[in-house]
């Protein structure tokens, strides 16, 4: 008898555990389906306070803190330089600190990660685009270093070879930039989403819209 309330307490076990995996599992999924058509800041931290409950919610699974400081540093993106408004230090330096925030709980939750260290070169850009005369030389290198630890960690992975392209489509030619190369890695960049194979449907799969999207600006 002992045996037999044993087994029944090991399966009741492992049915609440699939029941909850298949939960947090479609939360991630309908979290995730609308990322590539987010195209405004209040849109992405819209996806990063959703991202950032699923987090709350299982806080063993670095994906959702991953997204969420993905969410968090896009919207400071959209809210800088890089997308053609004023930058404003006030209001980027808190989405950039939640970032990094985020990142560092998902990066304590995985091992050496490529993706983590591509949101972390998001962030270090963040910061310098909100004040670029004053933190180009604090933040240029923090970006740049991590940018090459995640081609390092990942070769292969696609969103390296489009924050590459950005960097170069963005910067000034007498300051490094040229649209010639930033054409070029764009192309890698499509080139590896064509082959990329994601570990599951719910890790990031992101920034293919964005790579198309500057391929058309390079026509």
């Amino acid at each position: 008898m002992k045996k037999i309330l044993t087994s029944i307490a090991c399966l009741l076990i492992v049915a609440a555990a699939s029941a909850q995996s298949e939960k947090y599992t479609k939360a991630m999924q309908a979290a995730i389906a609308n990322l590539d058509s987010l195209h405004t800041a209040e849109a992405w931290t819209d996806a990063a306070n959703t991202f950032q409950r699923i987090a709350d919610a299982e806080k063993t699974q670095w994906l959702p803190y991953y997204y969420a400081a993905l969410g968090n540093v896009m919207s400071g993106l959209m809210s800088s330089g890089v997308s053609g408004a004023a930058p404003t230090p006030d209001k980027i330096d808190p989405l950039a600190d939640k970032a990094q925030e985020l990142i560092s709980k998902a990066a304590a939750l995985t091992k050496e990660n490529s993706e983590i260290y591509c949101v972390k070169k998001m962030i270090a850009t963040t910061r310098m685009m909100a004040d670029p005369m004053n933190r180009y030389m604090t933040y240029g290198p923090q970006a740049a270093e991590a940018l090459q630890k995640a081609k390092a960690l990942n070769p292969e992975n696609p969103r390296v070879y489009l924050l590459e392209g950005q960097d170069k489509f963005y910067t000034p030619e007498q300051f490094g930039g040229s649209k010639t190369e930033a054409k070029a890695l764009f192309e890698q960049s499509l080139k590896k989403y064509d082959s990329y194979k994601p570990e599951t449907d719910i890790h990031p799969q992101w920034g293919k819209s964005q790579v198309l999207y500057f391929l058309g600006q390079l026509k």
